[in-house]
């Protein structure tokens, strides 16, 4: 279904305290008590794209259109999408339950061959859209994960990972199309549930994305 323009009719800010507080319940997609974040480090801030890594190898022309809306909306009401001190409970226009809008997560991850990269776990096309508009983007980054509780794919390699993502025009990713670098087979194991402590705020697409 093709991008159409909507209104944000309200949108109430929570605090770092109850955001932090909330991402600490978070659970897994397949095992609801397992917390990845209950004992992590959780530090919001501005962070410049050279210093994170996206997983995904694309971004749809239809998302980037909606959270450019949502951009708009959001300034129109004195918030910016990214620089929040929290995350926003929005209510929309002829939608009848609210959304949590939380600052795009990063993971801070070792990889086998010893290096530590920030990588994108949610936000993808916030981030992409706030790259190209130039602004430095306030993301809650998330260190000393579990060990056994990696993000689910691999961060793309290389001096220009960013470079490396696709603009697919659209809202449908091609047939075949390698979304992500998976690091397990049965990878919705290492999902992160962020509707556990939040409202509708997303889940995996078909085929991990």
């Amino acid at each position: 279904m093709a991008f159409t323009p909507f209104t944000v009719l309200q949108a109430e800010p929570h605090g770092r305290e109850e955001f932090f507080e909330r991402m600490r319940q978070v659970g897994m997609l397949l095992d609801p008590d397992r917390r990845p974040y209950a004992e992590a480090e959780l530090v919001l801030g501005d962070l410049p794209y050279e210093e994170i890594r996206p997983a995904q190898r694309y971004v749809l022309t239809d998302e980037l259109f909606k959270v450019r809306q949502l951009d708009w909306e959001l300034k129109r009401l004195g918030l910016d999408m990214l620089g929040l001190d929290g995350y926003l409970t929005l209510r929309l226009e002829g939608v009848p339950e609210p959304v949590d809008l939380l600052p795009p997560v990063v993971e801070r991850i070792r990889e086998a061959d010893g290096s530590e990269n920030n990588v994108l776990n949610d936000g993808m096309h916030r981030m992409y859209l706030g790259r190209v508009s130039w602004r430095t983007p306030r993301v809650l980054l998330v260190k000393n994960l579990p060990k056994d509780t990696p993000y689910y794919a691999y961060p793309l390699p290389g001096p220009d990972p960013w470079g490396q993502v696709t603009v697919i025009e659209g809202d449908k990713v091609p047939s075949g199309f390698v979304k992500k670098w998976h690091r397990v087979p049965d990878n919705k194991r290492l999902y992160r549930d962020f509707n556990s402590a939040f409202l509708n705020v997303g889940g995996p697409r078909g085929g991990g994305a």
